[in-house]
């Protein structure tokens, strides 16, 4: 499963919509997954300055052979901040693809609800409860143990502590426990450090609205 599927799985809301985010903060973490998957397939790589390429071989998946194609295209070096921002364009088509993914493993299933339909809200139900159930306990796991991570546990947790997507996983008690390790492993990924600095980036000209009122 790719980081955006598991992403639109931590997503889900307890009423079945993917809405467990705003959505500005949604388009994002669907970019920065693409990039992160990337970067586990060996075909990025980054340093304080830029993002490179390592590999030009398609990865062979919808998902992020599009995105490995543009950066290949790029004449220009561009940082790892960069790309996060410009991967946004492309979330729709992220996000339809990670979810058009999930229906067909059967994880997700699409509730037959026609009159939300009309208005933009559908709804899905778990098929799966052993995928969704295992990508929480990995997180649970990571955050509340001094278990090693792994890469793909890093960038998962920064994305979804990014979008407010942790703290449901776990009660006060334990997300006050965690709190160290969640700061820890948020400095452990470059490109999951641009992902934070976007969203802080995006965040400013609000905040300086919000300041001068």
């Amino acid at each position: 499963m790719r980081l955006a599927e598991e992403f639109l799985l931590l997503l889900r809301d307890e009423d079945g919509t993917l809405s467990g985010a705003p959505e500005w903060l949604v388009r994002y973490a669907l970019g920065g997954a693409v990039l992160m998957d990337l970067a586990l397939e060996n075909r990025i790589d980054t340093d304080v300055h830029r993002l490179f390429l390592t590999d030009l071989t398609e990865v062979g998946d919808r998902l992020l052979d599009p995105m490995l194609a543009e950066i290949a295209r790029t004449e220009q070096a561009h940082d790892a901040l960069y790309w996060v921002e410009h991967a946004t364009r492309h979330a729709d088509k992220i996000r339809e693809a990670a979810l058009a993914r999930l229906i067909e493993n059967r994880v997700l299933k699409p509730r037959d609800d026609r009159f939300l339909w009309i208005f933009g809200a559908r709804r899905y139900s778990v098929a799966d409860v052993g995928s969704d159930s295992e990508l929480r306990q990995r997180i649970r796991e990571v955050l509340l143990s001094d278990v090693i991570p792994a890469p793909r546990d890093i960038v998962i947790i920064t994305l979804a502590d990014g979008c407010g997507l942790v703290a449901p996983l776990l009660s006060a008690g334990e997300l006050a426990q965690a709190a160290p390790r969640i700061e820890l492993l948020r400095k452990m990924d470059l490109i999951g450090r641009a992902f934070l600095n976007a969203l802080e980036v995006a965040v400013q000209p609000a905040a300086g609205r919000l300041d001068q009122s």
